[in-house]
């Protein structure tokens, strides 16, 4: 490897201000623990008594899975594919539209606590144990992701110790949700979203300071290829089109705002259907401000390094590295703001372990112990407080891999075809759920041996002939720019003949038509099957499955319907008043002494004066 430019580490003000992040959010624990000692359920514990409002609850449903994955590598997504990352704004309105609209009622009306509780009451125990041991997996194996990746990738810039990072974040986060609860989690949420979007900020301020102001950087970004939002190629394997991620997108987030237990578990603890509504409907907004600030700062990042790649060059090791290697460049002389925007990762990654590890403890104790022990509410709730939190979170440090469009897909399949479908049985739910993940597991799979090419997923270009030092001879360029052969695609092109039918079409669909793929496998099947094995049968309560009382449609309906019954009730009424003024008016002129008063007056004898003319 050639010499790598030395671009600053962290000192003592950085360390103070990400120390400063992890005390405030202990403390924030800390202080929901002594308010809340009236607490001796469970269900209050994990549900926070259902008494929050919709603001805060909004603000936690915006940073649950606004982890340091989003901070490090959604910029590093637009700096390599270009600004049409951003689009997934309109997939989130899809995603909280049909959340609110088909899940939510459902879910706040049965009242339950964990989300596979609903499995039961629609299909049978033994699909809400698969629903529930998928969920666990799936989380797990995320959540250690969530923790280490980041950690990893910023010791590899900054130099910050890697297992003191890992360690720290672990012992801050078991801390604060044990000993405060939901209303700990979701306040410290709140905390966490200011530090998140301040931390881009400085980083975004400095950029835009550097290189010559907004316009420039748009510029940049435009002559690079960068600004392409609407491109509409239909290709499925594609990275990123306006297709893939409208369509795809709006799948995968679905499967985490509509069912994931860390998500549900936040808007059913506000104090009404309105407040969780709402609570939707405002996270919307963090979304865009979120998405805003990641897109934005992946253009900084493209006009920073345009003629210079880090990667390329070698100065980087891995995509995730480019965003905090531009920190500590552009920041290095301003001691305490690679610090700040280091604590935006990690308050990232504290809201999204806290809110895994809370909905991990509920899923524990509603769908696994619950059901099969007669133990006290006291006793739940110290199991709750005081083991569960801690046994999930060293677990989940051993995960290696992300699989929630895997996972996800087939269980949003699985509750859509539970609430939308009333025919749908418990063989054609359990059949379509493992058929649904078969077929995600099977691309998901292949994809991991055979990844995409590049001239697949189509990378944009990037270059290395404005860098003023010695390139590393290894470095690979996984670009494919036209100008510079990319040594990676060139091993790749070699072995292409090796490489079997399914690997350059079925393997290498964009990554996130894998959520469609298993949910729409679920669907399929579990209708089928329903129908062969009598489903037309089933009597089902509706209150398990969507009403049309439901949807604001209806609740729009009902009150266009009931203006218009009123607008009509005040039009009779005014016909009617119409109807007796005319009477009146013509009873008044055809009465015998009122109609003919004037006549009278004037006298049958008196003589009328003729025109001046004809005396």
């Amino acid at each position: 490897m050639a010499f790598s430019p030395v671009i600053g580490s962290f000192v003592a003000a950085d360390y103070a201000v990400f120390a400063l992040m992890l005390l405030v959010s202990a403390a924030i624990g800390v202080y929901y623990a002594i308010v809340g000692r009236g607490q001796s359920s469970s269900r209050e514990f994990l549900m926070g008594g259902q008494s929050m409002t919709a603001v805060p609850v909004a603000l936690s449903l915006t940073a649950s899975f606004m982890s340091a994955i989003t901070v490090l590598a959604t910029p590093a997504e637009v700096y390599r594919y270009g600004a049409s990352y951003g689009l997934f704004s309109l997939s989130y309105v899809l995603v909280v539209v049909v959340s609110s609209e088909v899940f939510l009622p459902v879910f706040y009306r049965l009242g339950i606590t964990s989300t596979y509780e609903y499995l039961e009451i629609r299909f049978n125990r033994a699909t809400r144990l698969l629903g529930t041991v998928m969920f666990i997996v799936q989380t797990m194996l995320y959540t250690g992701i969530v923790i280490y990746a980041p950690a990893l990738a910023l010791n590899q810039v900054t130099g910050m110790d890697l297992w003191g990072a890992v360690i720290s974040t672990g012992v801050v986060c078991t801390f604060y949700c044990a000993m405060g609860g939901l209303k700990a989690v979701v306040w410290t949420d709140v905390f966490q979203v200011g530090i998140m979007v301040a931390g881009f900020l400085s980083v975004i301020i400095r950029a835009v300071v550097l290189q010559g102001g907004v316009s420039n950087i748009l510029n940049h970004a435009e002559l690079g290829g960068r600004l392409n939002f609407w491109d509409f190629d239909a290709s499925p394997l594609r990275r990123y089109t306006f297709w893939t991620i409208t369509f795809g997108g709006t799948f995968v987030w679905t499967s985490i705002y509509g069912i994931n237990q860390a998500q549900v578990q936040r808007y059913i603890s506000c104090k009404s259907m309105t407040h969780a509504k709402m609570s939707l409907y405002i996270n919307l907004l963090g979304l865009w401000i979120i998405m805003l600030c990641s897109v934005f700062a992946g253009l900084c990042l493209y006009s920073v390094y345009k003629h210079c790649d880090p990667w390329t060059a070698g100065t980087v090791s891995a995509a995730d590295q480019l965003m905090p290697y531009m920190v500590m460049d552009i920041l290095r002389d301003y001691p305490g703001l690679p610090g700040l925007f280091v604590a935006a990762a990690y308050s990232g990654t504290l809201s999204t372990v806290s809110s895994s590890v809370n909905a991990l403890a509920a899923v524990t104790i509603e769908d696994l112990i619950k059901p099969y022990t007669h133990m006290t509410e006291k006793h739940l709730y110290a199991i709750q407080q005081k083991e569960y939190v801690v046994l999930h979170k060293i677990c989940c440090l051993e995960a290696a891999i992300n699989i929630f469009g895997i996972i996800g897909g087939p269980l949003l399949g699985l509750f859509s075809l539970g609430i939308l479908c009333p025919y749908a049985n418990a063989t054609g739910g359990l059949a379509g759920l493992l058929s649904g993940l078969v077929m995600s597991l099977w691309v998901g799979i292949g994809a991991q041996f055979y990844p995409p090419l590049p001239e697949q997923s189509r990378p944009l270009g990037l270059t290395t002939h404005g860098c003023n030092f010695t390139i590393a001879a290894d470095a690979f360029n996984w670009t494919a720019s036209p100008t510079e052969p990319s040594l990676y695609t060139t091993v790749l092109q070699q072995n292409t003949a090796e490489r079997p039918f399914l690997a350059d079409n079925w393997y290498s669909l964009s990554y996130l038509y894998f959520s469609p793929i298993g949910t729409l496998t679920t669907l399929a099947v579990g209708l089928v099957v329903s129908l062969l094995s009598g489903g037309m049968k089933l009597n089902l309560e509706p209150t398990v499955t969507l009403m049309k009382e439901d949807t604001m449609l209806f609740c729009f309906y009902k009150l266009f319907k009931e203006r218009v019954s009123d607008l009509s009730v005040s039009i009779n009424n005014l016909q009617d008043v119409l109807s007796l003024s005319t009477t009146f008016l013509y009873s008044f002129s055809c009465h015998p002494y009122l109609g003919h008063e004037t006549s009278r007056k004037a006298g049958p004898h008196k003589k009328q004066r003729e025109p001046i003319g004809k005396q």
